[in-house]
């Protein structure tokens, strides 16, 4: 499958980023809120964590068009948060990230919420 990328010009050169990069930026900024506790994906992102290799892009899926960008997203949060306000946080945290580093324009966030873990017994 083919990386979706998009690019601006200028009077030095081109500058093209890939639909990979922009995921990935979702994805560490999302993992930075408050609350949750991990991004959720599959079974081979789960392969390639127990491997030790971080995919900063698991759960997210990103639809770049023209300066334009759509993100849907799943997560796992930790028990005890409010679902409506850390969803909230995810969605404002993720769109001022990929328009302050990237430029586009983040047309919405959708967070799904795939799952509560629970707090680990001492």
């Amino acid at each position: 499958m083919a990386k979706e990328v998009f690019g601006s010009k200028n009077s030095i050169g081109e500058v093209q980023i890939a639909s990979d990069v922009v995921s990935a930026i979702a994805g560490i900024s999302a993992a930075e809120v408050d609350g949750v506790q991990a991004m959720a994906g599959g079974s081979i992102n789960d392969i390639a964590g127990k491997l030790g290799m971080k995919n900063y892009s698991k759960g997210v899926r990103v639809t770049i068009a023209g300066d334009k960008a759509a993100v849907e997203i799943s997560v796992t949060l930790k028990y005890g948060y409010s679902i409506p306000e850390v969803s909230a946080k995810v969605q404002k945290k993720v769109s001022q990230a990929i328009e302050n580093m990237t430029g586009l324009e983040v047309e919405k966030v959708n967070v799904r919420i795939a799952g509560i873990a629970a707090e680990e017994q001492a």
